[in-house]
């Protein structure tokens, strides 16, 4: 009794260090990125930062909300998010819930189809084409209608549902005369929050930083993202640094767009640190039961 006692301790003490260390590693980096946005130009630029601002200075941030493209690309993230991921779930529930229905007629069919496409996904150019032919291009569309659903978290609701909705109470709800858009809108959802609350979060994140859909369909630069308009400011940035021959106002401005890197990730990190605590309660119950269980 007394060697498991210490080999719990042991255990303890090594999980305590090894959970230090990750929380090391995950938190310096973000400290080092919000005191280089407060800090100087002069000290970013010369590498004097670490994880304490050095002068500290947020006309970084009085840049941001003077700043049209930026503000542009901030709204426009958010609109993509928010209208992508309403699209998103209600798609991964239509395709999930009949999935998991036992007797749903065909259900292995589909389901084999579903894990098909999920493998073999089509390349770029193809899809640039279908894009373009459906006259998506350089519209939010673009951005939101060819991923409308991931297959993998289709996979998730299907497994959440299927193993935790007990399928006693959906058979007594259609002999009391419940169809199947009453059982899904008035027991099923109800009773999956943790899976809907784990859907939001990964397809949010996955909507707000997405940069390359943008980068090939976009056009207009009062559509484009925020990671575009962030792209375009370190492209910007690097294009001075590399010049041979800068000017002491170039070499100014290149340590201002420095910081004024910094200061958009710490800003366009903002909502899904706000999003965060609202799913964070459903989060770990979701994904273990949605992922490991079936």
């Amino acid at each position: 009794m007394k060697k498991l006692i210490d080999g719990n301790k042991c255990f303890h003490i090594v999980n305590t260090l090894f959970l230090a260390l990750c929380f090391l590693l995950i938190a310096l980096p973000i400290m080092n990125v919000i005191a280089s946005s407060l800090s100087t130009p002069s000290a970013v630029i010369r590498g004097q930062v670490r994880f304490f601002p050095r002068g500290f200075n947020i006309d970084a941030y009085q840049q941001i909300f003077t700043n049209r493209m930026l503000l542009t690309g901030y709204r426009n993230s958010l609109i993509y998010t928010l209208l992508g991921t309403c699209i998103n779930i209600v798609m991964t529930v239509m395709a999930a819930y009949p999935l998991s229905v036992r007797d749903f007629v065909g259900r292995k069919v589909f389901a084999s189809l579903f894990v098909f496409v999920m493998i073999f996904t089509a390349p770029l150019i193809p899809t640039y084409l279908n894009v373009k032919n459906l006259k998506l291009l350089d519209t939010m569309w673009a951005l939101i209608l060819p991923g409308a659903i991931s297959v993998y978290n289709m996979i998730i609701a299907r497994t959440y549902f299927q193993n935790s909705i007990p399928g006693e109470m959906l058979e007594s709800a259609r002999l009391d005369g419940c169809d199947d858009i009453k059982v899904l809108t008035r027991m099923v959802l109800p009773l999956s929050k943790s899976i809907m609350a784990v859907l939001v979060l990964y397809y949010a994140v996955a909507h707000w930083n997405s940069y390359f859909d943008a980068f090939i369909y976009l056009s207009s630069d009062t559509k484009f993202t925020l990671q575009v308009v962030l792209r375009n400011i370190m492209s910007s940035a690097k294009a001075l640094e590399e010049m041979s021959n800068v000017t002491m106002e170039q070499s100014m401005r290149a340590a201002n767009v420095e910081v004024l890197k910094y200061a958009v990730i710490v800003f366009g990190s903002i909502p899904l640190i706000v999003l965060y605590p609202f799913v964070q309660k459903h989060f770990v119950k979701g994904v273990m039961i949605g992922s490991v269980k079936g």
